[in-house]
């Protein structure tokens, strides 16, 4: 009974667009005797159907509601109800919209207030619910919305609803961060970047914080892989309410091998950046009611110490200035590259969103992003100077910068950027060295890459790279007498190459005891057939670290063994061993990137 109403529905809508077509077809009869009045009926009749196109999308619109309306009614059910993850707001010309209600939770008759006055006529009509309260279809005026500018929205009710949702619900943060990422090709900084962001926040500052990941790909199978190792990784985190990931739909996305060639663009470029401008309004809009401030970040950056705290404060301090001389803030700018580290207020987030889907297919998000200032302030009877002065007023600047890019393999097949912000104030290091290593014999079967040897890694002098390691290939560290290690730290990777990681490996140590002497310790441990007791391995981000029980006793060897294939090569960037008598001297590097970036 459902799909026949829908059905109906559809039917009648076609018809009514169809006929204004044929009848203006007709019209043009023999009278045409020349080029200019064909060209000019034929522009008409291009303008003509523009219209009746908008006036069916409308149509489409409230067949979409009704349907779900319907599908309510027909389950019993509201909206609370509904399982999995709420819907998503679009946002219209003057506030926000949602497919679902104005709060999800709503009650499903509330769906009839997004339908257009004509459709709530007739159902008043068809209910025969004639009293005081009803409609008119003169007094009210039906304003664009998000599906006049992405009209595919409207080919599946599940549009807005994302396809991935791992969230503990936290919101009414002082800061949300959005981050988007997908798939690299060559390598995927995600893990680093999150890692960093996390170590340079403090307590009090991850708890006003919520980070939002989102995974702008369609394929269901790289969204599971790309959120389990998030999830995995950072578990804690996400437990805590720190880190939500979320992917949309893939029918949120148009066809883009549809799209105009604009700005004399490749059409892989013109679609790798219309689907970036796609991707930031989706993200803007689920994160719009999470916090007071929105930055956006991308996945590929480090930021400094205690950052949060100092965009916080910035923040507050410029909003209290506001005076007629001194108007209102709209984009604070914590990163002068890109669209890296633009805070808005969550408030103003619906017109950067509405933006964004009008002129999605012409331009990048940072250009838009400059496009949408200058038409706030700029005026036509005045030169540039004066537009970049009254520009200044609203897009404000702190420096030094507390966001540095990263990244060389960019998310466009083939684009390569070395951007880096001169006013970041310090160079990202590549290795971190620790000269007071026990004295040690060091070897690897790995081959080094020129002269990035394992030696000069262990002296401090810069990092190991090899090439590509294979299962078997050891690198061991060993004393030139048996050495008490308190805790070891190595990191792999580095901000250049953080591919470049240790996969599947595992951390040994070779004790002065045999098994005899300390059957107790043989026996908590793993060991390997050559009488090596596995301590630990390399995490998802490419460090191992642990403390090293005493019981162990003084070790004659620590070595690292790789157990799988890699795709790339590897990069030693830390090593420290620590023993009991430097322990003091080493507590500095217990937030290495952290001390660093403040």
């Amino acid at each position: 009974m459902l799909k026949l109403r829908q059905r109906s529905c559809l039917l009648l809508t076609t018809l009514l667009v169809l006929t204004p077509c044929i009848l203006i077809v007709m019209m043009m009869g023999p009278e045409l005797s020349t080029e200019q009045s064909l060209t000019q009926r034929l522009a008409e009749s291009h303008m003509r159907i523009q219209y009746l196109e908008s006036m069916y999308r409308a149509r489409q619109e409230d067949v979409a509601i009704l349907s779900q309306y319907l599908s309510a009614l027909q389950n019993g059910s509201v909206i609370s109800q509904m399982p999995t993850t709420p819907p998503l707001y679009v946002p219209t010309s003057t506030s926000s919209l949602t497919l679902a209600s104005a709060a999800a939770g709503g009650p499903a008759a509330s769906l009839l207030e997004s339908l257009s006055p004509e459709a709530r006529q007739a159902l008043k009509n068809a209910s025969h619910a004639h009293s005081a309260q009803r409609y008119s279809t003169t007094t009210a005026v039906r304003l664009p919305t998000a599906y006049h500018f992405l009209p595919h929205l409207l080919d599946d009710s599940a549009s807005l609803r994302p396809a991935y949702l791992y969230s503990k619900g936290r919101a009414d943060v002082s800061i949300v961060l959005g981050i988007p990422t997908v798939k690299r090709e060559k390598q995927s900084y995600l893990l680093g970047t999150l890692q960093n962001l996390i170590e340079n926040m403090n307590e009090e500052e991850q708890n006003e914080t919520l980070i939002i990941v989102f995974i702008g790909e369609m394929d269901q199978s790289t969204v599971q892989f790309i959120a389990k190792q998030i999830v995995t990784t950072f578990e804690a985190y996400v437990d805590s309410g720190l880190i939500d990931v979320i992917a949309p739909a893939s029918s949120y996305y148009p066809d883009f091998n549809r799209l105009r060639i604009t700005l004399n663009d490749s059409l892989e470029r013109v679609k790798w950046r219309s689907k970036q401008n796609l991707d930031f309004a989706y993200l803007m809009a689920y994160a719009q009611s999470k916090g007071t401030f929105y930055v956006q970040l991308e996945d590929d950056i480090l930021a400094k110490h205690n950052f949060i705290t100092a965009m916080k404060k910035f923040a507050i301090t410029k909003s209290a200035l506001t005076k007629p001389d001194h108007p209102p803030w709209f984009i604070l700018d914590f990163c002068q590259l890109g669209f890296i580290g633009k805070m808005f207020k969550s408030a103003e987030l619906p017109y950067l969103i509405t933006f964004f889907q009008m002129f999605y297919n012409d331009k990048p998000v940072d250009w838009l992003l400059g496009s949408f200032i200058e038409s706030k302030v700029c005026r036509t009877d005045k030169d540039q100077k004066h537009c970049n002065q009254e520009r200044a007023k609203y897009w404000l600047h702190y420096r030094p910068s507390l966001f540095q890019h990263i990244g060389t393999s960019s998310s466009l097949k083939g684009k390569v950027q070395k951007l880096k912000d001169k006013q970041f104030g310090w160079k990202v290091p590549t290795f971190f060295a620790h000269p007071h290593n026990p004295p040690a014999t060091v070897k690897s079967n790995i081959a080094p890459y020129k002269n990035y040897l394992l030696k000069r890694a262990y002296r401090g002098e810069t990092y190991f790279w090899g090439l590509l390691p294979q299962p078997g290939d050891i690198v061991q560290f060993i004393f030139e007498k048996p050495t008490q290690i308190r805790r070891y730290y190595f990191r792999s990777g580095n901000s250049e190459h953080p591919s470049d990681r240790f996969y599947n490996t595992t951390i040994e140590v070779l004790p002065a005891d045999t098994l005899s002497e300390n059957a107790s310790v043989w026996s908590t441990y793993n060991s390997t057939n050559d009488g090596y007791l596995i301590v630990g391995a390399f995490d998802a981000i490419g460090v191992a670290e642990g403390a090293l029980d005493t019981k162990i006793g003084a070790i004659k060897e620590i070595r690292l063994h790789v157990h799988g294939d890699s795709e790339n090569w590897v990069l030693l960037s830390e090593i420290d061993l620590q023993t009991a008598g430097v322990a003091n001297a080493e507590a500095e590097n217990k937030n290495k990137i952290a001390t660093v970036g403040s």
